[in-house]
């Protein structure tokens, strides 16, 4: 429950509708409500989205990875040749 409006009783939450009322108009109401929703709607929809994101990515983190073969599997070696110095010094 919102602890902002616990304290209004009803003659206030009127007194509140008719003082927007007067403040906006009757046609601006609507669109008022309107773009209220669409924000809400929007909010919703990210925050869903996130919460999906954070789900994924938790799931993905706590698999456990595929355990690698080693028996049986040869590797090639190769030899690096070391590259010789070049002199810096000028002579």
């Amino acid at each position: 429950m919102n602890m902002t409006l616990a304290f209004l009783n009803g003659p206030e939450v009127i007194a509140l509708l008719v003082l927007v009322l007067i403040l906006f108009g009757a046609k601006k109401l609507p669109e008022l409500a309107r773009g209220l929703g669409q924000g809400l709607k929007e909010f919703k929809k990210s925050s869903k989205e996130i919460q999906e994101d954070l789900n994924t990515a938790m799931n993905e983190e706590s698999s456990p990875a595929p355990a690698r073969r080693l028996a049986g599997t040869t590797v090639e070696s190769q030899t690096v040749e070391a590259i010789p110095a070049q002199d810096t010094s000028k002579a």
